[in-house]
């Protein structure tokens, strides 16, 4: 490498681009070494990239490991049309588009869930079933900051959000990619088309249309007004929903919420919206007479969330009881996502089990 960089910016920026250009002339040549030093500054934002488009935090890290084992094959024929990240972007959208449609040829797998009670009618029963996961905030932590582009619509927060994955994830494929791509990453209209192999006017013409549903599926005014991130405003809400919660407390969780919050359990289609068909699925469902729940706070998709048990009245033992996600409006409560997968809590670095 060549020698070490001036004081200033400028020099620096310049320094970094002659680093890059030595990294990518010895990967050329087979160097994994310097390969990895190439692409390794953009793995996680493109796992972040991925799991917008995909839903699944599993899938979106196999797309990323097929994109790196792709690019390294195709190092050799890069021709630095675009940036190496911009080259990385266009590998992983593609391999997304195309996990996509095969997903669209088969049922997805999912585990059985078996409610331990009959669920009481939803407000809303959706045609498909959510396949969407929550994403660790430690993961989040980890993404290189790029500023993005003057085309981009969303801050990081908004774009990770589950009510913007929600909606994005009621997108057709394409619409989807193009406007994470232009929206939440700021690419510009031409560089969107070359990733696509389509036309500007194809890009421009999906974008409309994307963004015209998800006006439509997004929440109302306010959805993304939550207090900053471990603000003493938010540790109010979450330590006095969880005292509430877990004392098996309705009224009192019911009161800390919005009058239109919603209640939703992905993958299951149901959806329950208003005080009162919430309150009704707390008292019947989730915090029926004799069930204590135990709540270990951790944080997914830039948002307060819950490792959530369930005690066993026979035994010392917690048993998992999925994922908890809170959605605040203020200091009020206007959403609670629980993902019924006991699985995910790996993900976060929960077991299936405690001790009491």
């Amino acid at each position: 490498m060549r020698g070490i960089p001036p004081a200033g910016e400028s020099d620096v920026s310049a320094y970094a681009e002659r680093a890059a250009e030595d990294l990518l002339a010895l990967a050329r040549g087979g160097d994994g070494e310097a390969f990895r030093g190439l692409v390794e500054p953009y793995r996680r934002e493109l796992q972040v990239h991925c799991y917008r488009i995909l839903g699944s935090v599993q899938d979106a890290e196999d797309l990323v490991q097929e994109t790196l084992l792709a690019a390294w094959r195709g190092i050799g024929g890069f021709e630095e049309r675009a940036s190496v990240r911009t080259w990385l972007y266009r590998i992983a959208t593609n391999r997304c588009l195309n996990a996509l449609r095969a997903v669209a040829r088969r049922p997805h797998e999912s585990p059985a869930y078996k409610p331990e009670v009959v669920l009481p009618e939803p407000s809303r029963r959706r045609a498909e079933p959510i396949w969407l996961e929550p994403y660790p905030d430690v993961l989040l932590d980890e993404v290189v900051d790029q500023m993005p582009g003057p085309e981009a619509r969303y801050e990081v927060r908004e774009s990770v959000s589950l009510a913007f994955l929600a909606a994005l994830q009621q997108l057709p494929p394409r619409q989807r990619v193009v406007l994470v791509l232009r929206d939440v990453l700021g690419f510009r209209a031409a560089e969107v088309a070359a990733i696509l192999d389509t036309t500007e006017n194809a890009v421009t013409s999906a974008l409309k249309r994307a963004r015209g549903t998800l006006a439509d599926e997004l929440p109302g005014p306010g959805w993304e007004d939550a207090p900053l991130p471990d603000s003493p405003q938010e540790r109010r809400v979450v330590d006095g929903f969880a005292r509430a919660f877990e004392a098996g407390d309705v009224d009192a969780v019911v009161a800390m919420l919005t009058d239109d919050a919603w209640l939703s359990m992905p993958p299951l289609p149901l959806e329950y919206h208003g005080l009162e068909d919430v309150r009704n699925f707390l008292a019947t469902t989730a915090l029926r007479s004799g069930r204590r729940h135990v709540l270990i706070p951790t944080r997914a998709n830039g948002q307060p969330a819950f490792a959530c048990y369930v005690r066993d009245p026979r035994t010392s033992i917690l048993r998992a009881h999925g994922v908890l996600v809170l959605t605040l409006s203020g200091d009020r409560i206007s959403a609670l996502t629980r993902f019924v997968d006991n699985s995910l809590l790996a993900t976060f670095g929960f077991p299936r089990s405690l001790r009491a």
